[in-house]
């Protein structure tokens, strides 16, 4: 019998399909840095929350926190090698670095950009970002469910 190849049409998954989620800096802090604006959740549980939604998914996450702007740099880079696309909280790094913004263009793989909170209700300086052009889709507000959002949207992108 000869196997079919899944083409974009399949609505199905490539094997192994992976992705690189990236939490910036103080993000590691979450639970009890500003509660009134971040909430109570914990990156742990942010962390746990994905596992499950990829396992239902049917891909696989890997994981990392920075608080270092060249560490993001470097993961950003590595990432085509090994993933089929990123999640990223730059945090702060948002809208200041231009280096995480090149590197996720170099990159050549799709990229969401998440925040917790709703950047465009908070200090001006926050209302800019310039990480998110590079990126396929920003979500912002829904505080730990933006990173669940931004899975399912990649999950859908690797399918299409």
């Amino acid at each position: 019998m000869k196997k079919r190849k899944l083409g974009p049409q399949s609505g199905k998954l490539k094997r192994a399909t992976k992705f690189l989620v990236i939490h910036g800096p103080n993000l590691n802090l979450l639970g009890a840095r500003e509660p009134d604006v971040y909430g109570r959740v914990t990156i742990e549980e942010i962390n746990a929350g994905l596992h499950e939604e990829a396992g239902a998914c049917k891909v696989q996450l890997e994981i990392v926190q920075s608080n270092h702007e060249g560490d993001i740099v470097d993961l950003i880079g590595e990432a085509r090698r090994k993933f089929q696309g990123l999640i990223i909280n730059p945090a702060a790094y948002t809208h200041t670095s231009v280096a995480i913004r090149d590197a996720l263009l170099a990159s050549d793989i799709p990229a969401v950009e998440v925040h917790l909170s709703n950047i465009y209700k908070r200090e001006d300086f926050r209302r800019t970002s310039l990480t998110a052009p590079a990126c396929v889709g920003q979500i912002s507000g829904f505080g730990k469910e933006s990173y669940f959002l931004a899975l399912r949207a990649l999950v859908q992108l690797a399918r299409h």
